[in-house]
């Protein structure tokens, strides 16, 4: 089912949780919302849920304009974080509970429901254990039950708020590639909020990045990865750095260090070139820009190389080949720029 969401705002007093948020997901389409916390993430999943009344902006559900749709009405699944299952209540009557909820007129058979359920847990992987209680699950098991109540419904829309955030890393990763397998079986429209950036990169189709109420880009993972619109895109999503100076007929001239980088754009001014780890190598010491080395580490089979440039604030990632040196802290290296976003630094207020 096609989403369209016109202008959507929500205001906790002085504070735009939504600032007139305009967003199209595509029936069957599974889209990230992503961005820090206090963002607006949660409050658009809540308001699309009908758990969050809006102040402004139209909600449609393919042709049925939502916007004052009551909750219940409004036929949606929502997955929260820590689960919220029903602690004295079997796995099977807990996928169950929506359905039971319904009224009568809508309501299955119990037979139907039954039936229903068993087909719902054998899809989660979760066959034979309809009898237990939540707390003797696992905590990947107890996720796995309440998408499954959440799909029991036959939910027009599939919200997910955090699902993986109260689990351990391993398990997240497995419930990740699970989850998008499942989204490939059944075809819903979903979306998911997460703050984690490889989450979001990983599972969806399209990411929505967050920030202070409004949607900074909308793109495919490798859209908003390569080619970022906005500074607050580019930072957040990914490792990176920056190189500030003055950029002049498509060189940009670095205080401190007497080198000019050469640039892909002909923008003029100051300017911060916003650099990946791949955008870097480390060269001799009297090759590229000068550099110092402040920390070096190996994570897992990666080297990563933080270094420092005279005249510039903060540092930039190299990484490095697994079967290269890693240099010492303080060791004069140098840096080849062979990449990076140019974009205007911002005029202070």
């Amino acid at each position: 089912m096609h989403l369209s969401l016109q202008g959507l705002s929500k205001r906790y007093g002085t504070l735009r949780a939504l600032d007139a948020v305009d967003l199209e997901v595509a029936s069957g389409e599974l889209l990230a919302l992503l961005g820090p916390s206090g963002s607006g993430k949660t409050t658009l999943l809540r308001a699309i849920a009908g758990l969050v009344p809006i102040d402004a902006g139209r909600l449609r559900f393919g042709d049925i304009d939502a916007t004052d749709l009551p909750l219940r009405e409004r036929r949606v699944g929502f997955v929260f974080q820590h689960y919220a299952l029903f602690r004295h209540m079997r796995v099977a009557a807990n996928v169950a509970f929506g359905l039971q909820s319904l009224p009568r007129r809508q309501r299955p058979p119990a037979a139907e429901i039954a039936r229903r359920v068993e087909a719902l847990l054998e899809r989660m992987q979760l066959s034979g254990l309809g009898g237990r209680y939540p707390d003797q699950l696992s905590g990947g098991q107890r996720q796995r039950v309440a998408l499954a109540r959440a799909l029991a419904i036959q939910p027009r829309l599939l919200l997910l708020d955090e699902p993986f955030g109260a689990l351990d890393a391993q398990v997240r990763i497995d419930l990740r590639r699970w989850l998008r397998e499942v989204h490939e079986q059944t075809g819903h429209t979903t979306l998911f909020v997460t703050h984690d950036q490889e989450e979001a990169l990983e599972l969806a189709d399209r990411v929505a990045v967050f920030r202070d109420g409004r949607i900074e880009q909308v793109g495919t993972p490798d859209e908003v990865y390569r080619a970022p619109r906005t500074p607050f895109v580019f930072e957040f999503i990914g490792r990176g750095g920056h190189l500030e100076g003055h950029a002049e007929e498509g060189v940009l001239h670095l205080p401190g260090c007497g080198v000019g980088l050469p640039l892909a754009t002909a923008a003029a001014g100051r300017l911060r070139l916003h650099l990946r780890p791949q955008d870097l190598e480390l060269v001799a010491p009297d090759e590229g820009l000068p550099a110092e080395v402040r920390a070096a580490r190996r994570i897992g089979a990666r080297q990563t190389v933080d270094v420092a440039v005279p005249g510039q604030s903060g540092v930039l990632e190299v990484d490095l080949d697994p079967g290269l040196r890693l240099p010492a802290r303080g060791e004069r290296v140098g840096l080849r720029v062979t990449g990076g976003l140019a974009f205007p630094v911002p005029s202070e207020p």
